[in-house]
């Protein structure tokens, strides 16, 4: 039993395939919202905040908050930099609104997996250094929404067994908060994501690994497990891991001590399973003549990690970054 209060987004809202007991259309003063369905039975809203009149005013979704029971309402947010930025959504948050999303495959998802503070915390760290002057924005754009092509995004082992499938498997875990059954992954040649038990994986050859890729259409994003594999021509960003310990650095270096020379400056190099302090990491660049992009602590893959999701960010697909070699925004927030 699902209601739906639309305005600009209407349209979209219309083809979403769930069944609709009430339906409106256009804007209405939040006071006429509350008034309307404060005795009215349904089991979630799907709500398009631009049907709130004035709804750039906060005040008039904590009117919203104080009537409604909104862990029922799904928030669609419209793609404009006023609503969009981290002010905005940390307003949300303060007052309890924690299911939102600026695209229609989020609604569908929030219409199955209710948002808790944990889930939406993160906004709230996104504008510690922030003031309503300082436009962080999120946006979700259109054209990555509705391009048809992919975002690739690869992870490979520098030394042995540094992480990646795992890590594969906790990116895409928190990318499906965002885009629920459109997240792949693909692994070359092994098939050790099989364990995980987890929906929309794909095991590949190197030969093949073209082919299966083109093969999903409907994909938002790729991560892919390079494993023995160093065509990545098609793809928008690779991500090369290495374990820091004595042992596996020393492995490494014996095995191709130009390693990193080889990948090049602008190689994105993640420390995974990372105890270094700074101090170790500065030295640890100075020796091997590279930088390093992230540090990544041990992570327990059983729950949330703001690694994982700080990761992500600075690669692009969470926050303002461009990642896309072809110069196309991919910024997202969290539904």
């Amino acid at each position: 039993m699902i209601v739906i209060v639309a305005n600009e987004r209407k349209e979209e809202l219309s083809n979403l395939g769930v069944d609709v007991i009430k339906e409106m259309k256009g804007e209405y003063p939040v006071d006429d919202i509350v008034t309307m369905f404060k005795n009215f039975y349904f089991n979630k809203m799907i709500l398009d905040i631009t049907a709130i009149k004035d709804y750039l005013n906060i005040s008039n979704l904590q009117k919203l908050s104080m009537g409604l029971d909104v862990s029922k309402i799904v928030f669609l947010l419209p793609n404009i930099p006023e609503v969009s930025s981290a002010v905005y959504l940390n307003k949300l948050v303060s007052i309890g609104i924690y299911n939102f999303t600026n695209n229609v495959n989020g609604v569908k998802y929030l219409l199955e997996h209710q948002n808790t503070y944990d889930d939406v915390s993160y906004v709230e760290n996104m504008s510690d250094d922030l003031d309503d002057t300082n436009n962080y924005s999120t946006t979700l754009s259109n054209t990555s929404m509705n391009n048809s092509s992919p975002t690739i995004i690869g992870v490979k082992n520098i030394t042995d067994h540094a992480g990646a499938t795992s890590l594969i498997y906790m990116m895409k875990r928190e990318l499906e908060r965002v885009y629920g059954e459109t997240i792949y992954a693909v692994e070359v040649s092994r098939h050790d994501l099989d364990y995980f038990n987890v929906r929309n994986t794909v095991s590949t050859n190197k030969t093949g690994l073209t082919t299966a890729l083109n093969k999903l259409a409907d994909a938002i994003v790729i991560l892919v497990d390079l494993n023995d594999c160093d065509d990545t021509t098609s793809f928008n960003e690779v991500i090369y891991l290495v374990e820091p310990s004595s042992i596996k650095l020393n492995k490494l270096m014996r095995t191709n001590k130009n390693i990193f020379s080889e990948l090049g400056e602008e190689a994105k190099i993640i420390l995974n399973k990372s105890l270094l302090s700074g101090k170790e990491i500065s030295e640890f660049e100075f020796e091997a003549k590279t930088h390093v992009f992230y540090n990544m602590p041990p992570l327990n893959d059983r729950r949330k990690n703001e690694d994982v999701v700080n990761l992500l960010s600075k690669l692009g697909v969470f926050g303002n970054n461009s990642s896309k070699k072809d110069g196309k925004f991919l910024g997202i927030f969290k539904i």
